[in-house]
């Protein structure tokens, strides 16, 4: 089969590799349908985090369940399914806990010895505890299949932001990046009940995506200029709920001095430059608390799966750029310069 396999920075080639096969009786194998660049895949692709020679690489997918060892019991071949961008055993305390981002047997998409998402098939571990079953009639659907692959990652991910956040009814919301995750965030905060959403971000593409989302206010300002914005937009007191979606020192300084004291900070921006840290004694004397971290969107998907299904919520707008297989690497050079947003792949 053709998959994107990284070779060193700015090496993203797409070439012949084995075909997946059943390896352990709960695998399955998966014929990719959707698969997509994520933001976080150009740190490899920049140099900025490490990965050997010919590995692959890619993390969001769907697809159709082609085989399926003798001990899968919940797919047959033929299910439509969507991938969480962790595998885990879904028998684990972690897993019973809605933590599937630190299952013991789990693991990451693309790590050494694994298939990735961006290509066209792949063995999936753990198939009962990782996979979703999705509707059949979704694969004739093309805007749906989209709107559905973003239950993958972007989608979970910027709800687990908002969760984190603390985002309730009523509540004035900051969103701090805008990417696909930070707009996904925006979309979180609005079905989540935010009564005001301030996005933060300089592209006006973008921007306009997070007003269709539900962003009541945009700031275009960065650093101390950003947090002037929103502390006038706030009466001088900041946002309840910060969600952080960039992962760098500023967007997280940033995050900090824009939360009203009391309120929650949700991170999911992996971190990168951020070697520093924060002071804390500010977060502790402004009674602001922190959570987040990887997304565990396994644990979120049937939750928001029949929202998309309804139209309820539609995440389909952050895929602006849609590639056949073998342009993967024009892809990732197009997010690199940011001339899309996100980038789908149709294998």
């Amino acid at each position: 089969m053709r998959a994107t396999v990284i070779h060193a920075p700015h090496d993203i080639r797409v070439q012949e590799v084995p075909d997946p096969t059943i390896q352990q009786p709960t695998d399955v194998v998966l014929r990719v349908l959707r698969a997509c660049i994520c933001g976080s895949d150009l740190w490899a692709y920049r140099g900025e985090s490490a990965r050997q020679p010919g590995q692959r690489i890619g993390h969001e997918f769907l697809g159709i369940v082609e085989e399926a060892g003798s001990g899968v019991a919940g797919f047959a071949v033929g299910d439509l399914v969507v991938a969480p961008f962790v595998w885990s055993d879904g028998t684990c305390e972690y897993c019973a806990e809605g933590l599937m981002t630190s299952c013991p047997q789990g693991g990451f998409w693309g790590s050494v010895g694994s298939d990735g998402g961006q290509g066209e098939a792949v063995r999936v571990p753990f198939a009962d505890g990782t996979l979703v079953k999705l509707p059949a009639a979704a694969a004739s659907d093309d805007r749906l299949l989209t709107a559905l692959l973003a239950l993958s990652d972007v989608l979970g991910t910027g709800h687990h932001a908002a969760v984190g956040a603390g985002v309730r009814p009523g509540s004035t919301v900051a969103v701090v990046g805008d990417g696909a995750v930070g707009l996904c965030g925006v979309m979180a905060a609005k079905r989540l009940g935010a009564e005001r959403i301030i996005a933060l971000g300089r592209h006006q593409v973008r921007t306009d995506i997070a007003r269709r989302f539900g962003a009541t206010d945009v700031v275009a300002e960065r650093g101390e200029a950003a947090v002037a914005a929103v502390r006038e937009l706030t009466g001088g007191a900041g946002a309840h709920a910060v969600i952080e979606a960039v992962g760098t020192e500023q967007s997280m300084r940033t995050a900090v001095e824009i939360t009203r004291d009391g309120g929650s900070i949700g991170y999911v921006g992996v971190p990168h430059g951020s070697g520093t840290g924060l002071d804390l004694g500010v977060m502790f004397d402004r009674n602001i608390a922190l959570r987040g971290g990887v997304a565990p969107v396994r644990a979120y998907i049937p939750e928001l799966l029949p929202d998309v299904l309804s139209g309820t919520i539609d995440p389909s707008p952050v895929f602006d750029l849609t590639i056949g297989l073998d342009e993967v690497p024009a892809g990732y050079r197009a997010m690199d310069e940011r001339t899309a947003l996100k980038v789908l792949i149709k294998p």
